[in-house]
């Protein structure tokens, strides 16, 4: 069953939208999605797919990105998240969806997800199987409100991710507010890590804390079999990257038998 959006229950006071919230205006340019799939190398099996936003016959992710400002982020934040899910459920996906978000662009959760509950209802995708990941990447001008998005969407029943973690930002200071459901280890540190004590070192310590406080790690930017091996003896399982699948556009894509 896909829960109803908590401003259209019955039994929840309606939530106000805030003015971006009521802003219609079009984006004024367009870009689609391609698919790449997360894998769990233990079980053998694609845990979820990343959707990643492309131009409208295939462009460079940076080919859309550079045209988002502070006038239209909102709305391309919130197109995202319902063509993602459109295209994910046209394309039958059935593991879980990871849609990235700007938090920079959220200015009420409560009322911003909105737009998010409504496309799950149409396309009937449930929001169980919706991962809601942020780039740690991206220089949050405010982490209590941004523990506060992970805060509610976790309550409104999504999971959570932190992208390119060390990369960025917020690190140990954001983990220390808030838990994901999963940490995704920047590929700067995955590159060449069998072949590096250092970065061996650090990903150890990142697993280890994830283990002590029941999250889950995925490695992306997988590209060779020892980077693959060596994470997989470090006890990461979820991982992501071309060794894999490179990402396929408006498709699902197939894991290469070779790569397990």
């Amino acid at each position: 069953m896909i829960p109803i959006c908590p401003a259209d229950d019955a039994h929840v006071k309606p939530v106000p939208a805030c003015v971006q919230c009521r802003n219609n205006d079009e984006l004024g340019f367009d870009f689609e999605y391609a698919y790449q799939p997360i894998v769990n190398l233990r079980e053998r099996a694609i845990y979820a797919h990343e959707a990643l936003v492309r131009g409208p016959n295939g462009e460079s992710a940076y080919s859309v990105l550079s045209k988002v400002n502070d006038s239209n982020r909102y709305m391309f934040d919130q197109a995202c998240r319902v063509r993602a899910i459109r295209g994910a459920a046209e394309l039958g996906i059935a593991e879980l969806l990871s849609i990235n978000f700007l938090p920079n662009a959220v200015y009420r959760p409560e009322a911003c997800i909105r737009s998010t509950f409504n496309a799950a209802r149409e396309y009937g995708f449930p929001i169980e199987r919706i991962i809601f990941e942020v780039t740690e990447s991206e220089q949050v001008m405010d982490r209590p409100h941004l523990v506060n998005i992970f805060e509610e969407y976790r309550r409104f029943g999504f999971r959570t991710a932190i992208d390119d973690f060390g990369a960025g930002y917020a690190g140990l200071n954001l983990l220390s507010e808030f838990q994901p459901d999963i940490i995704k280890i920047d590929m700067q540190l995955v590159r060449d890590i069998d072949a590096s004590p250092a970065k061996q070192a650090i990903v150890a310590g990142i697993v280890g804390i994830c283990a002590s406080l029941e999250i889950a790690v995925l490695a992306e930017g997988i590209e060779t079999p020892g980077e693959r091996d060596f994470l997989r003896d470090a006890g990461v399982d979820l991982m992501q990257g071309y060794l894999f699948c490179k990402p396929a556009f408006r498709a699902i894509g197939v894991i290469d038998p070779t790569a397990w």
